[in-house]
């Protein structure tokens, strides 16, 4: 429809044709209909395969270097394992179909359920929401952990895949793997920087001292030259951190209304499901017997 008013030209009244606002504009339902629409055939199809668990695994990018220039202690800081977990759960209470997730030193890995349908599965939407969930909350809670003492001098970034497994039993292996990962890692380094910080060596020969040695010589050298028994060494270091839902009662005080109109302060108990850690062994048996319902029926 066109509109007519008054304009005035060189001192004369002439009568000119208006457009609506509406013309002037492209709407978003006719660009989805627009002959550039074929330039959608060039996405790749990366739905998961159903009825797998979906992983999305987090590696903290040059993470060396991060450590090194905020100051991190060394062999592990808890600062810095804190704020691992903090973020860890802050993407789990986002995205509440993953079931389990685990993590230790600079990673972490998220595991959604087989029957997940987020995202329509696409691996993509779930691997880049879960790193962009994780790294903000990494940047959000560093204060918390780190305090005023230690800024933040520069954004973290992190890296992820996204592995499919088909059943319990290569999920269970996968974390197994993992978790073995972090009682290797963490036993090499509790040494090497026992000898760096306490035996006086320089990194170069603290490295060459631990070539060829077997987890019982890493033992030894601690417990008979620096007198530390690495089995009290704290769960979260030679664990790892496994994060689960679990039901848990709440209670609250709210302030009811009697038959007789007085008011009346009453306790409420609630049960809801929260985040919660765990340091503890997930490669035999008993976590699981424990924890039944985070795997799925191998039927499904």
């Amino acid at each position: 429809m066109l509109f007519g008013k008054a304009c005035i030209f060189g001192g004369r009244a002439r009568y000119c044709v208006v457009k609506p606002l509406a013309c002037l504009f492209t709407t978003s339902s006719n660009m989805a209909k627009s002959k550039f629409e074929y330039v959608r055939n060039f996405e790749t199809d990366d739905t998961c395969l159903r009825n797998c668990y979906i992983v999305v695994r987090l590696d903290g990018r040059n993470f060396h270097k991060f450590t090194e220039q905020h100051k991190f202690a060394k062999p592990n800081d808890n600062r810095a394992l804190g704020l691992m977990s903090r973020s860890a759960r802050s993407v789990m209470e986002e995205l509440e179909d993953i079931v389990i997730a685990y993590g230790q030193s600079d990673e972490f890995s998220f595991v959604f359920k087989r029957t997940s349908t987020w995202f329509k599965r696409r691996a993509s939407k779930l691997m880049t929401h879960v790193a962009s969930q994780f790294s903000s909350s990494y940047v959000f809670y560093w204060k918390e952990f780190f305090g005023e003492d230690q800024p933040l001098l520069y954004p973290p970034s992190f890296d992820g895949r996204v592995v499919l497994y088909p059943s319990n039993r290569n999920l269970k292996d996968y974390l197994s793997w993992r978790q073995a990962d972090c009682h290797v890692n963490n036993l090499y380094n509790t040494v090497f920087w026992t000898l760096v910080q306490k035996g006086g060596l320089t990194t170069a020969q603290a490295e060459e001292r631990l070539k060829g040695t077997l987890a019982a010589d890493k033992n030894e050298i601690l417990f008979s030259e620096f007198n530390i028994n690495y089995n009290t060494e704290p769960a979260v270091l030679k664990k790892g951190t496994t994060l689960i839902w679990e039901k848990r009662d709440e209670t609250v005080t709210k302030r009811m209304k009697l038959p007789n109109a007085e008011e009346k302060e009453v306790a409420v108990t609630r049960s809801r499901r929260r985040v919660q850690a765990h340091h503890c062994d997930v490669i035999g048996e008993q976590f699981w017997e424990e924890h039944p319902d985070i795997l799925e029926d191998d039927n499904c």
